[in-house]
């Protein structure tokens, strides 16, 4: 008959006895793995069988319906006693005393184990994986939904079985069993920082300061000439590009509109460029008509009149003397 992965093979050893834990036979050795210690009748039992081997025990509580696995250590309790680890019993829900069925099976050779921590204490060790090596090598099964118990430097720390493959009951006797961590039942997701309301406002103040940086703006400043004269006209501002149809007509500095190549450089002098030969660095002394009968009036410097230079003015002399 099969069960749940394992199996009972012909004539099966089945007994119930009253449980009691380590500590009253003096032997605590037996608190760091799962094994039991059973009664020699157990053992006459046994050898008569046709079973297989090691030897491996079902546990079950029928009053809590708590099933659990286990191996032997000894045959050397008092008739109709079994002794076994204390946290064996807290498994099964067990008190001193209590009525225990034991069953022999064999259970499959264990691939893959899931384990999880009671507490984050048992990663704080310098080695978990090593120590967890060494415990389960006192073990000879693992069952899922039990809490095994690992004794370190003075410490108990206990570790519950979530998974175990190919079944839920599994033998770890001589075999390579990939063994994989849950977190620790107290373990807690580290909180993401809140910003708080001053971190807020000087992030608001940062964006606000990068949005009123000034933007760069070509062709702002004020237009000079080379020869050093005075502006006969005051430039407009730079019109936005696009608008170059819609601009008026203005004064090439003679007071007339012109023609041809004179309104174009009348256009460039609009828009703040300086253009050599222009006609506004030919006549430098007329002045704009007045616009929307306004007078415009302008002081003219007065200029000193240089003398002209004159070839050959000088006195005559005759080479004969």
């Amino acid at each position: 008959m099969f069960f749940d992965g394992y199996g009972y093979h012909g004539t099966s050893f089945e007994q119930s006895y009253r449980c009691y834990p380590a500590s009253f036979i003096e032997k605590p050795q037996i608190e760091s793995g799962d094994k039991i210690i059973m009664p020699p009748s157990a053992l006459d039992r046994l050898a008569s069988l046709h079973i297989d081997y090691p030897m491996l025990f079902e546990l079950r509580n029928n009053a809590a319906e708590r099933v659990s696995h286990c191996g032997v250590l000894e045959f050397i309790a008092e008739e109709g006693m079994i002794y076994m680890p204390y946290w064996m019993m807290e498994n099964l829900l067990l008190q001193e005393g209590d009525i225990v069925r034991v069953k022999n099976v064999t259970l499959p050779k264990g691939t893959y184990v899931k384990l999880q921590p009671h507490t984050k204490d048992f990663l704080d060790i310098s080695n978990p994986k090593a120590i967890l090596e060494t415990t389960l090598r006192n073990y000879s099964c693992l069952t899922t939904g039990d809490s095994i118990m690992v004794a370190y430097n003075n410490k108990k720390y206990y570790i519950d079985i979530i998974e175990t493959k190919p079944s839920n009951a599994i033998s770890i006797i001589e075999t390579d069993c990939e063994v994989d961590f849950a977190p620790p039942l107290d373990y807690k997701e580290p909180e993401k920082p809140i910003a708080s309301a001053s971190s807020r406002a000087t992030a608001k103040a940062e964006e606000a300061s990068v949005e009123t940086e000034p933007k760069f703006s070509p062709f702002t400043g004020v237009a000079r000439r080379l020869d050093g004269k005075p502006l006969t006209y005051q430039p407009p501002p730079v019109p936005s590009s696009g608008s170059k149809d819609k601009q008026p007509a203005t004064s090439n500095g003679t007071g007339q509109p012109s023609a041809g190549s004179t309104s174009q450089n009348a256009a460039r002098q609009s828009q703040g460029k300086l253009v050599f030969g222009s006609n506004a660095s030919l006549h430098p002394k007329e002045t704009q008509k007045p616009v929307a009968g306004k007078e415009i009036k302008q002081e003219q410097p007065e200029k000193k009149e240089e003398p002209k230079f004159q070839p050959f003015t000088g006195k005559k002399y005759s080479l004969k003397g």
